[in-house]
């Protein structure tokens, strides 16, 4: 049987119940395709998240590596194209830590791409009524840092998406609140991301995602 570790986050800041990480624990241990699903909340910790990733990819022995994160102001769930090897974080981890222009790996490739059906779980995810798209940028903060040790550290399949804002964190968010989703569709695109690459083979779809900007 397949092996996927799907991950999200504590919370962090104004996150203070971070969506990526309620739904990581709500899909632990389902099957998805034929494949087990293990879900796993790492720490918004520059420091400790290495460590907790390398854990968990020890503990489950995935196939696939889902990375999941909240992203408020996203309008939509969104697959990311690519991590890049840059710590630069606007806002500080749960620790204080705010690096600055630092590597995720020192002595690491500048970028990897994901290995995910990005395009395939873009066409899903729209076929089902989900609102979505391909992210060019995972940004420069834990998300980012996540994903690149993902793809750095493990030969799995792996890759991120980024999820929007819940109605309850953006209805105290100001005003114009930014867009939401509800939790229970958030965990749905989750879920049909983890169903789309299980069973996907092959190249991804040949059709456009990318962006002029």
């Amino acid at each position: 049987m397949s092996r996927v570790l799907l991950t999200g986050f504590g919370a962090y800041g104004e996150e203070r119940d971070n969506p990526s990480g309620w739904i990581a624990r709500r899909l632990d241990g389902i099957r998805v395709d034929g494949a087990r699903v293990a879900g796993r909340v790492l720490p918004v910790d520059t420091e400790g998240v290495r460590s907790a990733l390398v854990a968990a990819i020890d503990e489950v022995g995935p196939e696939i590596v889902l990375v999941t994160g909240v992203a408020p102001g996203r309008p939509s769930p969104a697959v990311e194209r690519v991590a890049i090897n840059v710590r630069d974080f606007p806002v500080p981890d749960i620790n204080g830590h705010t690096p600055i222009d630092l590597p995720v790996e020192p002595g690491g490739p500048e970028a990897y791409l994901s290995t995910l059906p990005i395009k395939a779980i873009v066409d899903g995810w729209r076929a089902a009524g989900i609102p979505s798209y391909v992210s060019n940028t995972a940004g420069t903060y834990l998300c980012n840092q996540t994903f690149y040790l993902a793809r750095h550290l493990c030969a799995a399949r792996a890759g991120m998406v980024h999820i929007p804002a819940t109605p309850a964190r953006a209805a105290v968010a100001g005003t114009p609140p930014p867009p939401s989703m509800s939790p229970a569709d958030l965990e749905e695109a989750v879920r049909l991301a983890i169903a789309i690459t299980v069973g996907h083979r092959g190249p991804d779809l040949p059709v456009a995602g990318g962006a002029i900007s």
